[in-house]
């Protein structure tokens, strides 16, 4: 009996890891920082000390 994994592909293309910031992708950078009131150069900052978690990221933008 086979298992069977999980796809990463949904009905409508791959799955969106909305959990990550891609500090790469503009659309990302300002959608963040206009959540967060931060400039895009402070989002890029806080996500290449913090990583792309966008939680962490967040909170380093808080401080």
């Amino acid at each position: 009996m086979a298992t069977s994994k999980k796809s990463s592909a949904s009905s409508r293309g791959r799955a969106q890891d909305r959990s990550r910031v891609a500090g790469g992708q503009q659309h990302e950078v300002r959608y963040e920082a206009k959540k967060t009131g931060a400039s895009a150069t402070d989002v890029k900052r806080a996500v290449k000390s913090a990583g792309n978690s966008r939680s962490k990221v967040e909170r380093e933008l808080k401080k």
